[in-house]
């Protein structure tokens, strides 16, 4: 089935979020015309340390100050609870000006729709938590060395191999965190004389990889496998700047599941153009591992794409296994060369062991290794609270984006000021969600971010439509309540050709 939603604002929509802007940018220059004329010349009272350049212009933290200090209780709000299906949000002070809130020492119970908890791993399992708990006891709480020092354990052994069984290829090797498996990896596979090619919206953790590999970057259009391959013919036909030299190697890099968009990566075309401009491909599959297929493993699973037509694969333990960190998988040359290599690997601490032991103790889980058949119950279970949830909330005439099976769920807000008016009705109701917008996504495209785990009942889900319904009116979010209906008979009408 095709994705749903689109980014594109209704016309009303886009006009009344540039004046919402501009009115918050001309009032926040006044202000700062009225602090730096008039606030500082009085007694007493200084801007800086005397004498001293200031650490930061006031430009560069204008919206910081002018525009997030308005709604920062709306962000960051800490839980003091596992992040299962609920969680308590710990209460904090109201916005006093620029001043930090303060916990108040009160909580609130909430029902989760914002932690990457995709399988419910992240609190207490019944096969996992007793073998962490029996690793904590013998190997303690963290190795306290590098991989290549004292830090390596037989547990990280086995995890690396498991990863590699897992996903289908020859090798694997762990990092400690999952940001710095892309930013830490990435220079490794490049240099000068090599052509990367990225996805544009790719997560930062890939742009910082990339920045710092010292190779020549262009970007395609997102999730566009015919600007892809635009991009590609003519960066072979023009060689390398300034000499026009052959590139010593092009790599193509995407994201399973783009965390902002819900969208796959349309990993079959892009699979096709690689092979046909004999490139690389990297696939970070941070969202996807674990959370996509019939048996979890991923993007490639699910769309029928063979892993050995994957160069390198990439995925954290964030997000599906409940722990820490990432991988990298691929041939054991490519896997050796990074473990003589990657300052992540010789000069980082290893991952703590008994963070290994929970990724290893989900992967036998996901694989039926315990015994059981709830890994695939788990895996079978989010993707129907998955598609459950998009299509109430299409139904309601809500703009989501993203595909079907996809655990995660971008509710177009457009305006700028309703994200703290849904962020903090849905906190009075008991929701707590994740509302994301400009700087980490365009001007335009204010978004409620909503994360769906198998660790929901269809009674949680129930709850959080409920209260989901009424916020539809009261912040008049209903944007595509004909379109909606159009792709629901087509839906329906397709499903119907399938049964007959």
């Amino acid at each position: 089935m095709a994705g749903t939603g689109t980014l594109t604002p209704p016309l009303f929509a886009a006009l009344a979020t540039y004046a919402s802007w501009m009115v918050l940018f001309l009032f926040g220059h006044l202000r700062d015309f009225y602090r730096k004329k008039i606030w500082s010349g009085a007694s007493g009272a200084k801007l800086g340390r005397e004498g001293y350049a200031p650490i930061r212009q006031d430009y560069e933290d204008f919206y910081t100050r002018r525009m997030y200090y308005r709604i920062h209780d709306t962000f960051n709000r800490p839980i003091c609870t596992a992040p299962t299906a609920w969680v308590d949000v710990m209460k904090r002070t109201p916005v006093d000006g620029q001043k930090p809130l303060q916990l108040t020492g009160e909580t609130q119970r909430c029902l989760n729709l914002g932690s990457y908890n995709y399988l419910g791993f992240a609190a207490q399992d019944e096969y996992c938590t007793p073998r962490v708990e029996e690793v904590l006891d013998t190997l303690d709480w963290a190795s306290c060395s590098a991989r290549v020092d004292a830090g390596t354990t037989p547990r990280h052994a086995e995890l690396e191999s498991l990863v590699a069984d897992f996903l289908g290829k020859e090798d694997a090797i762990t990092c400690g965190m999952g940001f710095a498996t892309n930013s830490a990896f990435i220079p490794l596979l490049s240099g000068k004389g090599t052509l990367l090619i990225s996805d544009a919206l790719n997560h930062a953790s890939i742009v910082a990889g990339v920045r710092g590999a010292g190779a020549k970057v262009k970007v395609f259009d997102h999730n566009e496998p015919a600007h892809l391959e635009a991009v590609l013919r003519a960066a072979i036909a023009e060689g390398q700047p300034r000499t026009g030299r052959p590139w010593k190697k092009i790599i193509i890099i995407v994201e399973g599941i783009y965390s902002m968009e819900g969208e796959m990566a349309r990993l079959k075309e892009i699979v096709a153009i690689k092979k046909k401009y004999k490139a690389y491909l990297y696939l970070d599959e941070a969202h996807s591992v674990g959370a996509l297929g019939a048996g979890g493993r991923g993007v490639c699973e699910q769309l029928g794409v063979d892993t050995a037509d994957v160069d390198i694969m990439m995925g954290t333990f964030t997000k599906s296994f409940g722990s820490c960190g990432g991988y990298i998988a691929g041939d054991r040359g490519l896997i050796q060369y990074l473990r003589q290599h990657a300052p992540a690997h010789l000069y980082a601490t290893a991952m703590s062991p008994p963070a290994v032991e929970m990724v290893i103790s989900a992967l036998h889980v996901i694989q039926g290794r315990d015994g059981s058949g709830r890994g695939k119950q788990k895996i079978a279970q989010l993707r129907d609270n998955s598609n459950y949830f998009r299509r109430r909330l299409i139904e309601q005439g809500y703009d989501v984006l993203g595909d079907w099976d996809s655990p995660v769920m971008p509710v177009m807000v457009f305006h700028p000021a309703k994200l703290p008016a849904v962020s903090r009705f849905a906190l009075s109701r008991g929701l707590a969600i994740v509302v994301v917008g400009f700087p980490a996504t365009p001007l335009l495209t204010a978004r409620i971010r909503v994360c769906i785990s198998a660790a929901h009942t269809r009674a949680d889900l129930d709850y959080a439509l409920e209260v989901f319904a009424e916020m539809i009116d009261r912040c008049r979010l209903k944007y595509c309540a004909e379109a909606n209906q159009q792709l629901l008979a087509r839906l329906q009408k397709e499903s119907n050709l399938l049964t007959t």
